[in-house]
C-alpha cells in the first residue's frame, strides 16, 4: 500500500510538472514608472515565472524597454536552462493613447507558428476594438493539444459588450485564413459589474453559442481592490481538443497579494487586477496515466 501510495504521489507530481500554464495579466499602466519600481518589478517577474505563456496587457512602452527589461530579469539567473522570448505588437489605440500586448513564453515548451494583427474594418462595425486583437498561432509539442491560437483583448469599459461579441467575428476571420481548430480568447474583457450587466450577455455571441467555453466563470473576482468585486479578466475557449485537454480544476484566478503577503497598496502598486490561468495537460503525463492504469503481466517466475 505505500509503495503504491508513493508511485501515486510520484505520478502526479510528474503530470504537474508536464502541464503549460497559461496565464492572461493586465499590469495596469506598465510604462516606465513603473519599471522604475523594484518591489513591483519584483512581483510582476515572480508572477510570470510561474507561467509558461503569459498575456501581458496594457503595456505603454515607447521607448520600447519594457520587454528587454523583463528579459534580462527573467532569463539573467536562468536555471536548468529555462529561457524566457517574447513576442509583442504594435502600439495600439485611437488618438494618442496607445498600448501593446506582449506574449512571453518559455522557448523550449512553446513557439510561435504565425502572426496578424486583425483589420478592425467590418461593414457596418468598423472600428469596434479600442485595441485590435492581436492573434498568435502557438505551437506546444509537450502537450495534449499541439497547437492553438490566442486572441487577446483587452477591452474599454462603455464598449465592452461590443467588444466581446465582435471576438467571434474575429474567430470566422481566423478561420478564413488558417487551418485552425483550438482557440484561446483571453484578456481583460471588462466583463463584469455595471460594465456587462446581466441583460447584456444575451447580445454577446461568446456567449449565447455553447461552443465556446467560458473557464473564468461571472462570479469570479479578478480585482485587487477590496470594495470591488468584478469579473473582468477572462478565458474562453473554443475546439473540442483544447477543451478536453484542460487540467481539471486549473483554471482560476491567481491572487498574488496573498501568495506574495502584500498589503493592498503594495499590491496596488502592481496592478488593479490579477492574473487569471489555467493548464493543459502534457501528452507525456497522458502517457504516463495510461502506463500506470495497466497492471503487470504475470511470468512463469512469479505465478504462484
Amino acid at each position: 500500500m505505500a509503495q503504491t501510495m508513493v508511485s501515486l504521489l510520484l505520478l502526479l507530481s510528474i503530470q504537474g510538472a508536464l502541464t503549460l500554464r497559461i496565464c492572461s495579466f493586465n499590469v495596469r499602466s506598465f510604462g516606465e514608472s513603473k519599471k522604475e519600481n523594484r518591489n513591483a518589478m519584483d512581483v510582476i517577474v515572480k508572477v510570470i515565472k510561474r507561467c509558461d505563456l503569459i498575456l501581458l496587457m496594457e503595456i505603454k512602452d515607447s521607448q520600447n524597454t519594457i520587454c528587454p527589461t523583463l528579459m534580462e530579469r527573467l532569463n539573467g539567473n536562468s536555471r536548468r536552462g529555462i529561457t524566457y522570448t517574447y513576442l509583442i505588437s504594435s502600439r495600439l489605440g485611437r488618438n494618442t493613447y496607445k498600448e501593446q500586448y506582449a506574449f512571453l513564453y518559455k522557448e523550449k515548451q512553446v513557439s510561435v507558428k504565425k502572426n496578424y494583427l486583425y483589420h478592425d474594418d467590418q461593414d457596418g462595425d468598423a472600428d469596434v476594438f479600442s485595441r485590435e486583437p492581436f492573434v498568435v498561432w502557438f505551437q506546444s509539442p509537450s502537450t495534449a493539444v499541439k497547437d492553438f491560437v490566442i486572441v487577446p483583448l483587452h477591452t474599454t469599459p462603455e464598449t465592452s459588450v461590443k467588444e466581446i461579441d465582435e471576438l467571434a467575428d474575429v474567430y470566422m476571420d481566423v478561420k478564413s485564413r488558417w487551418k485552425v481548430e483550438n482557440f484561446i480568447f483571453m484578456g481583460d474583457f471588462n466583463a463584469g459589474c455595471s460594465y456587462v450587466p446581466k441583460k447584456a450577455w444575451k447580445n454577446i455571441r461568446l456567449r449565447t453559442d455553447p461552443s465556446f467555453v467560458w473557464l473564468i466563470g461571472d462570479k469570479e473576482d479578478t480585482t485587487v481592490k477590496k470594495n470591488t468585486s468584478c469579473a473582468y479578466d477572462r478565458i474562453v475557449l473554443r475546439g473540442q481538443e483544447i477543451v478536453r485537454s484542460v487540467v481539471p480544476r486549473s483554471n482560476s484566478t491567481f491572487n498574488f497579494q496573498k501568495a506574495y503577503e502584500l498589503t493592498e497598496e503594495e499590491a496596488l502598486a502592481v496592478s488593479d487586477h490579477f492574473p487569471v490561468e489555467f493548464q493543459l495537460r502534457s501528452s507525456r503525463a497522458l502517457t504516463n496515466r495510461r502506463r500506470s492504469v495497466i497492471p503487470k503481466r504475470k511470468t512463469k517466475a512469479n505465478r504462484s
